[in-house]
């Protein structure tokens, strides 16, 4: 489970470094993850654009969404 998160997480990085906006297609990823259920690999997304893109506005979405997550049961 590690090492299949840990490649998703390279081949996500790998395709982002190819395009324009990153903090906004990470956050797409991120959302994509969630809504696949995949909470630890949108959690880790999420807190890449926090710690990539703090000053953007997909940080603000990016931190709501890690509190809603971190709250959930």
């Amino acid at each position: 489970m590690t090492t299949r998160l840990m490649l998703s997480t390279l081949c996500c990085v790998v395709l982002l470094s190819c395009s324009g906006d990153k903090a906004k297609e990470l956050l797409e990823t991120a959302e994509f993850e969630e809504r696949q259920q995949n909470l630890p690999h949108a959690k880790q997304l999420y807190e890449d654009i926090v710690r990539l893109y703090p000053s953007s506005p997909q940080a603000e979405t990016a931190r709501t969404r890690l509190d809603l997550l971190n709250k959930a049961p």
